[in-house]
């Protein structure tokens, strides 16, 4: 079915963040190793990125590597970093001919020092692309960057520059590593699996989660947008009822 004609542009998330999960069960189920779903699955980001940028998501997000991950066997781990080093450098031209400019939330510092390097260099050239934000995930987790966000906060409080009854949520926002970027509207996980998995846990309060069992090497731009078709079917009543949400507005 063609679910990019059925898609209405007027009513498009402006946010949508991806779980890319199903990588490793994808190669295993095809006898092969764990790294070689990762190796496949750059093709889905190049195709959900230009599907995205195409019809008119202005962010997108890609959970690309947590701080769980580091606990994986080290030669995925090595694997994973020089795959990223190596995406970033092939794909800076599908980046720059699509407008996108490319961002990174999580502990960055905590990078393999070649990977952050070509981190570095990719964001500062497409700084100036202004048709999408592609944002990695990279050494992230939501509770390490709820932490932060605590931290931080509790350093102004120290020095007195906020008071604690200034504290609100537009603060913690301001002090996250998202500051500046809108919420999801549409959080999709591939790969079968119903969890967020610590993934941008304070902005999701009110995100539509859209759970797939396509595995993330099979995952391309017809999937999303059947994900993009179920978001603008569903109601989003923000703790209202239906009722209130379908009152005629006085003018």
């Amino acid at each position: 079915m063609d679910f990019k004609s059925k898609i209405d542009t007027e009513r498009l998330p402006q946010h949508v963040a991806i779980i890319m999960d199903g990588n490793g069960r994808w190669a295993i189920s095809r006898g092969e190793e764990r790294v070689v779903g990762h190796q496949h699955g750059v093709e889905s980001v190049r195709s959900i990125t230009t599907a995205a940028a195409e019809i008119g998501i202005r962010y997108l997000t890609l959970y690309a590597f947590s701080t769980e991950n580091w606990k994986r066997p080290q030669y995925e781990v090595d694997a994973l970093m020089d795959l990223l080093v190596h995406t970033l450098s092939d794909e800076l031209d599908t980046l720059m001919k699509n407008n996108v400019r490319l961002r990174a939330i999580g502990d960055l510092s905590g990078l393999k020092p070649e990977c952050y390097r070509q981190l570095m260099d990719t964001i500062s050239k497409t700084s100036g692309n202004k048709r999408m934000d592609l944002i990695l995930a990279l050494n992230y987790s939501g509770k390490w960057e709820i932490v932060e966000a605590a931290k931080k906060i509790a350093q102004l409080a120290k020095d007195g520059s906020i008071a604690n009854e200034d504290i609100t949520s537009e603060v913690i926002e301001a002090n996250l590593s998202t500051a500046g970027i809108p919420d999801p509207e549409l959080l999709i996980r591939t790969g079968g699996e119903n969890r967020v998995s610590n993934f941008l846990l304070w902005q999701i309060a009110y995100a539509e989660l859209y759970f797939t069992q396509v595995y993330w090497p099979d995952y391309r731009e017809n999937d999303l947008f059947e994900a993009i078709i179920n978001f603008q079917n569903r109601e989003r009543r923000f703790g209202m009822t239906s009722e209130q949400l379908n009152q005629p507005t006085n003018k």
